[in-house]
């Protein structure tokens, strides 16, 4: 039988049309840094598994006092020796893999004091980390492409502040990417003010180690829902541990995640991945590896 081929570019439009429509695949963004033995850098961009890759943590800076990174057994950098990192955020970058600084954290010291602090954080983190001129940056002459707000202790004023400094120097070439890691109760106790901003890019919200808004609660997506409608970011992940031991509580199983809670937040065109903590604990469990198709 011959084929009327006009009749069927209306039904390849539809197909193609219903596939557009129905997908909203996202990626999954890690936090690399705090464990020695979690790989180096470079190999965790190699894996192909992450879009994301926070650096974790710069967690001390506060009332003028240098900011200080620390990145577990990966390197000291009191002597110089996270440098050598710079050719393997280059190595990710070329993946087109996004490589932020992480600051804050949940064991840090570190607060902004006044709008004149924020200021000179900003200052510093372009210098020492982003598109800025400084002789002691700690992780070498690569830039970086943008910061997360791991915000959890310290003040809870000026991070919106700090926020809209950071993203003035996009102006001056490169974008500055702004990243959030808040908890999931709403809003969030240090950042709220910050998010309404609408300078953040990226969201992920951390349903782990809150029971009454994580997957256990039967909340989340009640929670999910409310975060993406109240808060102006163009992309919000799901925040999760990749293994039980990885947080106190929020855990979800592969099998629950992929059936059961992306299938109800993927809807969402503000939907951008999955987050997890850590590579660590991904190395031991290989979460995303089991979820990664379902993203």
């Amino acid at each position: 039988m011959a084929s009327n081929p006009s009749s069927s570019i209306p039904f390849l439009l539809s197909v193609i049309l219903i596939l557009v429509v129905g997908t909203n695949a996202g990626g999954i963004a890690i936090y690399w840094g705090q464990n020695g033995n979690e790989g180096t850098l470079a190999q965790t961009c190699a894996t192909g598994k992450y879009a994301f890759v926070n650096v974790a943590f710069l967690p001390t800076f506060r009332n003028g006092q240098k900011p200080q990174i620390n990145l577990a057994g990966h390197c000291d950098p009191t002597t110089n020796g996270c440098t050598r990192f710079s050719s393997e955020i280059q190595s990710c970058q070329s993946r087109g893999i996004k490589v932020m600084l992480s600051i804050g954290g949940g064991a840090g010291s570190y607060s902004l004091s006044s709008t004149d602090d924020a200021k000179q954080v900003a200052t510093y983190l372009w210098n020492n980390f982003l598109g800025g001129q400084s002789s002691s940056r700690p992780l070498g002459a690569a830039v970086l492409d943008g910061i997360d707000f791991d915000i959890e202790g310290g003040t809870t004023q000026h991070w919106d502040e700090l926020a809209r400094f950071l993203s003035q120097y996009s102006k001056q070439g490169k974008k500055v990417y702004l990243t959030a890691a808040p908890q999931c109760p709403f809003p969030d106790a240090y950042m709220g003010a910050a998010l309404k901003t609408g300078l953040f890019d990226y969201v992920w919200v951390q349903f782990y180690n809150n029971p009454p808004c994580q997957y256990s609660s039967g909340n989340l997506v009640k929670y999910w829902n409310q975060w993406t409608t109240s808060i102006p970011a163009p992309k919000f992940f799901l925040g999760l541990p990749a293994s039980p031991n990885a947080a106190g509580s929020g855990f979800i199983p592969a099998a629950d995640l992929t059936s059961k809670v992306l299938p109800a937040i993927k809807g969402s065109a503000k939907y951008g991945g999955v987050m997890l903590w850590s590579k660590y604990y991904d190395d031991q469990a290989g979460y995303s590896s089991s979820i990664k198709s379902s993203v």
